[in-house]
């Protein structure tokens, strides 16, 4: 290994040209002049032998190698500067997490703990994004991903958090509208709301007769995340399926009802938390985190 080389520097310059939009810019915020920068740029690209960014008068855009590069850059300078502070620090763990997560999940659970999480660990910054769709964590440069549900064969690590018991609910003014259904076939009839994208389960297994049967909802409104449901059916609109995390409190307050408990499954719906493994090296700050919620998170 050549140790004339300064690798962490050539990753620093290059990361905030992707960061800063330019060579010029970047070079301003490094004290630089633009050529230096642009000559600095041009020799990492030859010594690895790829073309990191592609150039144009008005533009600079990453190439795919250059976008895995970026990743893989802003890692190891993160880890360089938690080694540091570490070392200065009496090993506080520090820097920015960037977590994706459902809304719901995010509303519920990760919410309602982030104040004692950050009194633990002061040092620590979340960037914290809310979707139920599923992302790709290195394109979208996310630390971990909160997802629901049975997880796809990947390269990532999983965590589990726990498990949650799914409920059917609707609001008191929707049932006395339309009557509380009783029977497997009253519940047919009934506008059922459910999630606009594909899922690992679409429909809602119910115990009928002995027999689980999936009950696809067929209401008039679909929608991309379980906050929505909820909300849509506190205010009247139907009935949906949520996590029972989402729904305790308006259970306890009046404001849904659970419907047909006697049907249910036993089901149970995981939640995971996942992450990139990287030769099984975590950042503390990362690790701190997974611990944190699989210790706190009341899911059940």
């Amino acid at each position: 290994m050549r140790t004339d080389i300064n690798r962490a520097g050539e990753m620093a310059v290059f990361v905030a040209v992707v960061e800063r939009g330019g060579f010029s810019t970047a070079a301003r915020a490094l004290r630089m002049t633009p050529s230096a920068v642009s000559k600095l740029i041009t020799r990492l690209e030859a010594r690895l032998g790829v073309r990191l960014l592609n150039r144009s008068t008005r533009t600079l855009q990453l190439s795919a190698e250059g976008s895995a590069f970026y990743d893989r850059a802003t890692r190891i300078l993160a880890d360089l500067d938690e080694a540091e502070r570490s070392a200065s620090a009496g090993e506080q763990p520090a820097g920015r997490i960037r977590i994706n997560t459902s809304a719901s999940f995010g509303n519920h659970i990760l919410a309602p703990l982030l104040p004692a999480f950050f009194a633990a660990y002061p040092a620590i910054n979340l960037d914290v994004v809310q979707t139920d769709a599923v992302i790709d964590l290195l394109g979208e440069r996310t630390d971990i991903a909160i997802r629901s549900g049975p997880l796809k064969s990947s390269g990532l690590i999983a965590r589990k958090l726990g498990a949650t018991p799914m409920v059917i609910v609707a609001a008191p003014s929707y049932l006395a509208r339309h009557g509380t259904p009783t029977t497997f076939a009253e519940l047919e009839t009934h506008n059922r709301l459910g999630f606009s994208y594909s899922r690992t389960l679409d429909g809602w297994p119910l115990n009928h007769n002995g027999a689980v049967v999936n009950l696809l909802p067929n209401g008039n409104v679909q929608a991309s995340n379980g906050e929505a449901l909820r909300h849509l059916a506190i205010g009247g609109a139907g009935l949906t399926r949520l996590a029972s995390y989402t729904v305790r409190t308006d259970i306890a307050e009046g404001r849904l009802v659970p419907v047909m408990p006697a049907c249910d499954t036993g089901y149970l719906e995981e939640v995971h938390a996942v992450y990139v493994g990287q030769g099984g090296h975590l950042p503390t700050r990362v690790r701190v985190l997974l611990d944190f919620l699989a210790e706190h998170a009341r899911l059940g």
